[in-house]
């Protein structure tokens, strides 16, 4: 049997799962991903010739990969790329990685607007602009407004606007501050709503991500009240709110948007069938 050779892509894969089991929920998936980011070709390239022989500053490269990744910086931070709803979108540390669940509130405006609408919808707290842009995508006709309180994010959010040639108005504000008359047909968000004494802002990968972005006070629904309180302010009479929550977190919610008058409230599980977005609108006056 021929031996492999001491940096082909098979020997490589195979050290970097040794060096992961422990840290990583995927650890074939993040070495495959990270060595086709070093050598520049597709997952499936890397997946399929396993005996091809990697250079060796390339495997210099990929093993410090390995080693911030097994110290939980989460992959596309390492890559600075994750997509998102079939979008290649850039994400750097100052932005939340945009995460599979969260399409679901890309799902609940697309379901209410027909591709012809020409709806405004905002995207509150938009990180690198994930869900702004999805919307944008396959619903052009509408007005997209995304904000963030973070200029290190909004920049992230707006060059990824420039590159995909989506045009949203980019907006910085803390929640609803800055916006003065307008008014919107939906809002969606994906607030802040883990808990300030949760184990998992000091562990694993979340703690490479920006706090400000994940932290949601003492009972995690420190901004989802901010919301609930401010939204109607510059949400259209019938207009929707639709927020992402943890997955315990569903009932507290849909207490919050009754106690304001919204009507209609539903929640939606996630693909892992865990409550994660609810959602509730105005009455028509």
């Amino acid at each position: 049997m021929a031996t492999v050779p001491l940096h082909s892509i098979g020997a490589l894969i195979s050290c970097a799962l040794a060096r992961l089991s422990r840290s990583s929920a995927s650890p074939r998936l993040d070495a495959e991903v990270l060595l086709g980011f070093v050598l520049h070709q597709p997952r499936s390239s890397v997946i399929g010739h396993p005996e091809r022989d990697v250079e060796a500053e390339d495997a210099v490269r990929f093993r410090e990969l390995i080693e911030q990744r097994a110290a939980g910086v989460p992959v596309a931070h390492l890559t600075g790329n994750r997509e998102f709803y079939s979008l290649s979108l850039r994400v750097s540390p100052a932005t939340l990685v945009p995460r599979p669940e969260t399409e679901l509130l890309v799902d609940k405006v697309l379901e209410r607007l027909s591709a012809d609408q020409r709806a405004a919808v905002l995207d509150a707290g938009t990180g690198c602009g994930a869900v702004a842009l999805a919307i944008k995508r396959h619903r052009p006709r509408c007005r997209v407004v995304a904000m963030d309180r973070s200029a290190r994010a909004l920049k992230v959010a707006a060059n990824n606007g420039a590159r995909l040639g989506l045009h949203v108005d980019w907006i910085r504000s803390h929640w609803f501050d800055a916006l003065a008359d307008a008014r919107f047909d939906f809002i969606v968000v994906n607030p802040p709503y883990v808990r300030a004494d949760d184990a998992a802002l000091l562990t694993g990968e979340l703690r490479h991500e920006p706090r400000q972005a994940l932290d949601g006070g003492p009972d995690g629904l420190e901004s989802l009240r901010e919301i609930v309180e401010s939204a109607p302010r510059v949400m259209a009479p019938g207009g929707t709110l639709a927020l992402e929550h943890g997955c315990d977190q569903a009932l507290g919610v849909r207490s919050l948007l009754d106690g304001k008058g919204f009507r209609g409230i539903e929640t939606f599980r996630d693909l892992a069938d865990h409550d994660r977005v609810t959602s509730g609108s105005l009455p028509r006056r």
